[in-house]
């Protein structure tokens, strides 16, 4: 049966809105498949506006690894603003897809792509608009399976009332995976209904469905435990884990956008996974291990990608870009295939002790040549020890030293607040190191046009790093301690005015550490900030502090909590956290030992170069580090 696009009645709304481009469609490299030759359908979402969403590698990775399948398609959703949200409810348009703008409420899975917990609003506002209820137990087997992933799916609690399911780790396995099994399960008549689909998803011990685990508290409110409330249910849930990247060459045919979006690029992945260490690192420690896709993996990626989209400019993205084994043949490889036609190369921040003037050439050789990222992340040597930053004062006063006495003028240093044991001289060191960095610039350089960009975010502990029994530095601790940095940079006569100084306040930080060791009861402070109005809590414009801080004080109570009991309380090694039936692979014990190394000041090295520290990734999860060199060069496709 065919399902309407819902574009006439959605048509004659779009004049009224802000950049009515985002919601028609029709990009280079989108697929519309006939709804009538698929038996299964997947609604993908990032819940967050187009011009943030679309380049989203993870969405547009399994956008198309599912339309390559026969009888399956997938579209695109994504946030609506709000003044399309109140003429969608005004004239009763409901959530739709983006590539033939049919209803999401059709489709069978509604998947949403988390890279961060404050576009938990954004879902309930989707789920609202598409007409599917949003508590998950009222739903019936005519509503789609809603889907959580990405990275803040690794602790789904706080969502669990609104989510049917989340996947832990990688998605392109685990969504074909999924298919295949709605696929049996409506082939065989839909057998026990919305239930025993959900049962078959959670028996395979990689989909977590939250309605099969009862949560017991403690008369203290901490978790007592978490239980399966049904044979068969695994008492834990396991990561999904993609090896050899050169068998998911995704995506091959990347899309290009319509309007203006945050990245104007077409990007690769390298590698997938980092083994740094960074204590404070989500990203870092629930992606191991690390797996490197090859020289010429690479190389194939980039030359049908510029292809397909036109694109003069090729992000090279991983946590760590320059530590793959093979960086310099890559960006130098590149740099001459593409030399003639100018194209760029772009890496994300590059780490201090892994730059060298070599590779930022090739870099910049076809590019413009852009400031330089370096993230020191602490701004004492004590702090850098404490979350396992191997980078001294030296390493990054030689290393901007070479990049300024090869033309550089603009350096960026990104630092955080509130990281644990920190104190006020911790952070004021921050000035120091940029009023070095700025005297050793116009040392080597001879000019006085050099100029360092101080950026801070505030710290926020997440689950599954060794920072997770972290307290939380207060809002106004964080603002108070950047007010004095702030005070000093800007005293510095003599180097005050070539420093730049931009900082988050410590509001959105709480915020998300609320959201981030949240448990099944924060899901009534999520929706009664939905209810109030709350939207796009990513966006400084739309996010709205008061509005969180009433709610949780209007709901929390009934559970004999507040607050401070999610974000600065200490945690201990016996409490049971919302995420431990989750399984990263990462040993708890580990991550406690690890813990306690940070307390000590004691550092860990990268396990890719040393011997195996036991975190329990590679044993756990049957996976193992692949990394090159593989002997090859990056060869020119064609002599011209």
């Amino acid at each position: 049966m065919s399902v309407e696009s819902v574009f006439p009645q959605l048509e004659s709304l779009l004049p009224h809105v802000q950049k009515p481009i985002q919601y028609v469609g029709g990009e280079l490299n989108s697929t519309v498949k006939p709804w009538e030759s698929c038996d299964v359908r997947w609604a993908l979402m990032y819940p967050d506006a187009y011009e943030v969403g679309l380049p989203n590698q993870g969405v547009m990775i399994l956008y198309e690894v599912l339309n390559e399948r026969e009888g399956v398609l997938a579209e695109r959703t994504y946030s609506v603003w709000p003044d399309l949200e109140e003429l969608m409810r005004e004239h009763k348009v409901p959530q739709f897809t983006v590539d033939s703008h049919r209803p999401v409420s059709a489709f069978d899975f509604f998947g949403v792509s988390f890279s961060t917990e404050l576009g938990y609003t954004n879902l309930l506002t989707a789920l609202d608009l598409a007409g599917i209820p949003l508590d998950a137990a009222d739903r019936t087997e005519d509503h789609p399976v809603v889907v959580a992933g990405g990275h803040a799916a690794f602790n789904p609690e706080p969502i669990a009332d609104f989510i049917d399911c989340a996947v832990i780790g990688d998605g392109e396995q685990a969504v074909l995976d999924m298919t295949g099994i709605i696929r049996a399960w409506k082939a065989e008549g839909r057998p026990g209904g919305r239930d025993e689909l959900l049962f078959r998803l959670a028996r395979t011990g990689s989909i977590y469905v939250p309605k099969f685990y009862d949560v017991e508290y403690l008369a203290d409110g901490r978790i007592a435990r978490v239980v399966p409330n049904r044979s068969g249910v695994p008492w834990r849930v396991s990561k999904h884990t993609v090896m050899d990247l050169d068998e998911w060459p995704y995506p091959k045919q990347p899309l290009v956008p319509l309007a203006e979006t945050v990245h104007e690029r077409m990007s690769v992945e390298i590698f997938r996974g980092c083994t740094r260490g960074c204590r404070f690192c989500q990203a870092g420690m629930i992606t191991r291990p690390v797996r490197e896709r090859s020289i010429t993996g690479i190389g194939e990626m980039v030359e049908k990608g510029l292809k397909a989209t036109g694109f003069e400019e090729v992000g090279l993205l991983s946590l760590s870009s320059a530590d793959h084994t093979e960086i310099g043949d890559i960006a130098k490889g590149l740099a001459d295939r593409y030399e003639e036609d100018k194209i760029g190369l772009s890496l994300p921040s590059t780490r201090v002790d892994a730059f060298n003037i070599d590779l930022a050439n090739e870099l910049t050789r076809n590019g413009r040549r852009s400031g330089l990222t370096f993230a020191p992340e602490g701004g004492s040597e004590r702090i850098r020890k404490v979350i396992n930053k191997m980078v001294s004062e030296d390493d990054l006063i030689r290393t901007v030293a070479t990049a300024y006495g090869n033309g550089w003028r603009q350096v960026k240093l990104y630092f955080m607040c509130g990281l644990p044991t920190e104190t006020d001289d911790d952070v004021l060191q921050i000035a120091d190191m940029a009023t070095k960095v700025i005297a050793k610039g116009r040392e080597v350089s001879g000019k006085n046009d050099i100029r360092c960009t101080v950026s801070i975010g505030g710290f926020v502990p997440k689950p599954h790093t060794p920072f997770q029994w972290a307290p939380q530095l207060s809002a106004e601790e964080t603002d108070a301690r950047l007010e004095k940095l702030r005070e000093k940079i800007r005293g510095d006569k003599k180097y005050g005015r070539s420093i730049g100084f931009r900082y988050h306040d410590g509001k959105p930080g709480i915020v998300e550490g609320l959201l981030s060791r949240g448990d099944r009861r924060v899901g009534a402070v999520i929706r009664a900030v939905y209810e109030d109005g709350g939207r796009f809590d990513g966006w400084r414009e739309h996010f709205s502090y008061d509005r969180w801080m009433e709610c949780a004080e209007r709901t929390l109570p009934d559970f004999g909590l507040d607050l401070d009991w999610y974000t600065t309380r200490e945690r201990t090694y016996e409490e049971v956290l919302p995420w431990d039936h989750l399984d990263s692979g990462l040993d708890k014990d580990w991550l406690w030992e690890d813990w306690q190394d940070a307390l000590d000041e004691t550092e860990v090295d990268d396990c890719r170069w040393t011997p195996c520290f036991d975190c329990g990734v590679c044993p756990q999860m049957q996976t193992e580090i692949q990394i090159g060199p593989t002997g090859r060069k990056l060869l020119p496709l064609s002599v011209k």
